[in-house]
């Protein structure tokens, strides 16, 4: 059977690509988990990657990293192979080509704003599609997964949200405190979970619960399992029967229509045995394929995805 198309909602490639000023490079690095050679290897028809900036960075440089992310993305991902096609609208899914990757820029974290919406219009403008609003930890606009008060959005966060609805932008739920994923979920039109687990099979606060994850499904918004290992096992080394589990638990809460892969590749050092890198992504796909209808895997593959995106 030919390789599957799949689609990864989040990857930190962007990130290596900073840190490591441009000196390496997106076609075929092996530094990097996802690049051009192992996307194509492991058949992943669209990548998104994330924009990210690290928390101890101070709060005035965070834009600036930010655009030096993009930048890279433009250069490296987009300039030097023809093959990488940017994603800007939601019909661009429909226009890749065979022999052709999709690209989409995300955010992840809204601290690189600051307090100015302006500068996510920018970002917008640029072609970030998906925007968490947290990462692990508090900021301007809502409390993350790993901040004790577990408070939820704050104004600033709501007029975020806003604007994603108005411009048909993913609000991704991944990191945010459970106050804040129910505040998200009320007012969001287009909510996302772009990498995150069940929490029931491995409890890791940054997984769903049982009610986040029917809350989701019910509102027709996609989960996407991350392939991170702290959150695939408690204990012990992660394996893609492992990963399946946590699939199983969504689909026994409904969600064989709302479930998707969000990798985390450059954003993970230790990984799941048989999936470490971009170019292995077939590994989880024929062992689904094991489990579960074709039509059953080529929906979490990415055509779930594709029937849930905006319009």
């Amino acid at each position: 059977m030919a390789a599957m198309n799949v689609i990864d909602l989040h990857c930190d490639a962007l990130l290596k690509l900073w840190e490591r000023n441009g000196e390496i490079s997106f076609a075929d690095s092996a530094e990097l988990d996802v690049n051009k050679e192992r996307l194509l290897q492991g058949g992943v028809k669209v990548q998104c990657f994330a924009i990210y900036t690290n928390a101890d960075m101070k709060a005035e440089q965070r834009f600036q990293a930010a655009l030096d992310q993009i930048h890279y993305f433009y250069k490296d991902v987009l300039g030097n192979n023809p093959q990488m096609k940017q994603i800007r609208e939601w019909s661009d899914f429909d226009r890749l080509e065979d022999g052709q990757v999709g690209a989409m820029l995300t955010l992840e974290g809204v601290e690189p704003i600051g307090s100015d919406l302006k500068k996510l219009h920018i970002l917008y403008q640029l072609g970030v599609r998906a925007v968490g609003l947290t990462w692990n930890n508090a900021n301007l606009a809502a409390d993350g997964v790993l901040e004790p008060r577990n408070a939820g959005l704050t104004t600033f966060g709501k007029e975020i949200i806003q604007f994603h609805n108005e411009h048909k932008i993913l609000t991704d739920v991944s990191h945010l405190s459970e106050t804040s994923f129910w505040e998200t979920l009320e007012i969001a039109k287009y909510p996302i979970a772009s990498h995150s687990n069940a929490k029931a099979v491995c409890n890791n606060p940054r997984n769903l619960t049982d009610e986040q994850a029917k809350a989701m499904f019910a509102k027709g918004a996609n989960v996407h399992v991350v392939y991170c290992p702290m959150f695939v096992k408690e204990e012990g080394e992660a394996t893609i029967a492992d990963m399946i589990r946590h699939i199983d638990h969504f689909c026994a809460l409904g969600g064989v229509r709302h479930i998707g892969l969000g990798s985390d590749f450059d954003g993970i050092t230790n990984k799941v045995v048989g999936l470490e890198h971009a170019g292995t992504t077939q590994n989880l796909i024929n062992e689904l394929l094991k489990h579960y209808s074709e039509e059953e895997v080529r929906g979490f593959a990415g055509e779930n995805f594709l029937r849930n995106r905006p319009v």
